[in-house]
């Protein structure tokens, strides 16, 4: 059973990568570029065709990622529809539709969710799971807005702002008989994992009936809800929040899909969609190996008028390229290490 859940990740991520390709593919031809390769996965070639349309179809042996191979885009062409021939504003386009069709994609899954799911969590306290006293002034029925001024709409919203705040005392303000009411320095239990320590939400919340509003409002907040974790995840990374315990490469990413398809569909979709809104913010980050670096230098271009000059911008991005495998590597490794111990 675990050797299907882990042929089920490695096909998830297959699929996610072939989405995000196919967004670079399609804009591509919509601008009638010349492309030379449309390859999933990375390394030694497993499958190859070459079909009508001149492309040159491939599979790889590795499921790390993908790439549309297009005419003039990282060496100088003559054909006048090669990828640097074209008008900075359709390499724009064409280098974020990858990015962009993940976070589609990733929205649309959590629709599909939320059409599917019989009622959703409100942010209305039902009752508590411990000692009430412990809470320091909530109550049944209380309506919360917000926990450490951090607006909360969805119980997904809620339950992630006190994981993120409730290792320490929080601010919670709620609705109380019609009334904004702030509640001080309410403590929540902890749970410390790798060395960080989460807040628990440790009291139930009332449930309402699925209505057509309720199922976008619901869509909304959570793809809204998976960016922001997201994005206090890189944040996190980048001011030492987080150590290098907290970050997975592939092989981790893999283990826990395997440990939430344990868990049921609706918690594997969700992961899933968690999985697809992550490769496209995290491609669009101003990084020169990512897509989000090129983005970088068309934009500059765009504002300027000219072009930043090729050889510093294919060094910048070789050097992003070979540190960010190396990266990929060592976190592989240890996610292995992981996974014995």
């Amino acid at each position: 059973m675990v050797i299907l859940y882990i042929l089920l990740a490695l096909f998830v991520f297959g699929v996610m990568i072939l989405v995000h390709e196919l967004g670079h593919f399609t804009f591509a031809k919509i601008f009638k570029v010349a492309i030379n390769e449309f390859s999933i996965g990375m390394g030694p070639k497993i499958f190859s065709k070459k079909l009508k349309d001149g492309v040159q179809y491939s599979l790889r042996l590795f499921p790390i990622g993908g790439f549309v191979a297009m005419e003039g885009e990282t060496e100088e062409s003559d054909n006048p529809n090669s990828f640097d021939k074209k008008p900075a504003y359709q390499r724009f386009i064409i280098v974020a539709a990858g990015a962009v069709v993940n976070i589609i994609v990733a929205i649309i899954i959590v629709f599909f969710l939320s059409v599917t799911s019989p009622y959703f969590g409100t942010t209305t306290i039902a009752s508590f799971e411990g000692d009430v006293d412990a809470y320091q002034g909530l109550m049944p029925n209380d309506e919360i807005i917000s926990v450490e001024n951090t607006k909360v709409s969805t119980v997904d919203e809620l339950s992630y702002a006190i994981m993120m705040n409730g290792s320490k005392p929080v601010d919670i303000m709620v609705l109380r008989d019609g009334k904004e009411h702030l509640v001080e320095d309410v403590v929540f239990p902890t749970q410390e994992k790798d060395g960080f320590v989460y807040g628990q939400m440790n009291f139930k919340v009332y449930g309402e009936k699925k209505t057509i509003g309720n199922v976008i409002k619901n869509t909304y907040h959570t793809s809204l809800s998976t960016v922001k974790m997201i994005w206090d995840s890189i944040i996190g990374l980048i001011t030492g929040k987080f150590g290098f315990k907290q970050i997975s490469g592939p092989v981790g990413v893999t283990g826990a899909m395997v440990d939430v398809a344990r868990q049921g569909p609706y918690s594997f979709f969700f992961f899933v969609s968690v999985i697809s809104m992550n490769l496209g913010i995290f491609n669009l980050l101003p990084i020169p190996a990512l897509d989000g670096g090129t983005l970088l230098f068309t934009a500059i271009e765009m504002i300027f008028r000219k072009r930043v000059p090729k050889k510093i911008e294919d060094t910048l991005k070789l050097a992003a390229f070979a540190l960010l495998i190396l990266l990929v590597i060592v976190v592989s490794i240890k996610d292995v290490i992981m996974l014995i111990i």
